[in-house]
């Protein structure tokens, strides 16, 4: 180990150390909630998990039809940060189930969220991802969602799409189909080039420079770090697999002066 990795390592460690000591001292002096999750898991993405979770469950109801009683899936749920939001909307006649890769985010749902909520179950699914988990034994191309056919009322994909290269989002995309009922919605983020948003390129954040099939990246060492695809694109995939447009809604990442939210949202239904 280098010199610098060892150096890197040590501060790791102690931040490390010193995060879960404040948890700690929150927790006996009761100022932390007990399902937010600890300051390790509160890293990049997450960290605005309050806001961001009230957020989302507001375009959930308000964009895609969410009610109490539907059955939803969260593809990509990281330590709960939509679940949490979730717990106070679903009713007991609701069904929540979330997957991720990364192993000690879902973890930390399964011990802190199901015992107090038994309708919320979460799975961590070891699917290959450059970024987020690079030993990973299945291709994103290849994984089957673990829920039968025709499962779920309601769907959402955030963040995640834009950290997926085109094989692995058309297979995403048809799995949403077969695992929502006919009817049911789905509302999923992306970055979508479409004439507006090219006209904003480069932002202070992103390029989008560098084509990948359909899809265009921001950094081509770390492709994974940040994908976009031609709103066209977009939209025609989701027919191809079943899932029809509903509503389209720009993101704030472009500039957009009325965004809804960061990354662009289309709301889809299963035909």
């Amino acid at each position: 180990m280098t010199l610098e990795r060892l150096r890197a390592a040590i501060l790791f460690r102690v931040r490390r150390a010193r995060d879960d000591a404040t948890d700690a001292v929150e927790r006996v002096r009761g100022r932390r909630e007990p399902l937010t999750p600890p300051r390790r898991l509160l890293t990049g993405d997450y960290s605005d998990f309050s806001r961001l979770g009230g957020e989302f469950l507001d375009l959930f109801v308000r964009l895609g039809g969410l009610q109490p009683d539907h059955s939803v899936l969260d593809i990509g749920c990281g330590p709960g940060r939509m679940a949490v939001p979730l717990t106070r909307h679903l009713s007991a006649a609701g069904e929540y189930a979330g997957f991720d890769l990364v192993g000690e985010e879902v973890r930390w749902c399964q011990e802190q969220i199901t015992p107090r909520f038994p309708n919320f179950r979460f799975e961590r699914v070891d699917v290959h991802n450059a970024r987020y988990n690079p030993r990973g034994s299945v291709e994103a191309s290849e994984f089957r969602f673990p829920y039968p056919d025709a499962s779920f009322d309601f769907a959402f994909a955030t963040s995640v799409l834009t950290h997926m290269l085109a094989p692995d989002v058309e297979h995403y995309l048809d799995e949403i189909a077969r695992v929502l009922r006919p009817g049911g919605h789905a509302l999923l983020t992306w970055f979508l080039l479409t004439e507006e948003s090219r006209a904003a390129l480069p932002t202070e954040r992103f390029s989008f420079g560098h084509a990948e099939g359909p899809a265009f990246v921001n950094d081509l060492s770390s492709p994974e770090a940040a994908v976009a695809y031609p709103y066209e694109w977009a939209v025609e995939r989701l027919a191809a697999g079943g899932l029809r447009l509903g509503s389209s809604h720009p993101g704030g990442w472009c500039g957009h002066p009325r965004p809804e939210t960061w990354q662009d949202v289309l709301v889809v239904e299963r035909v």
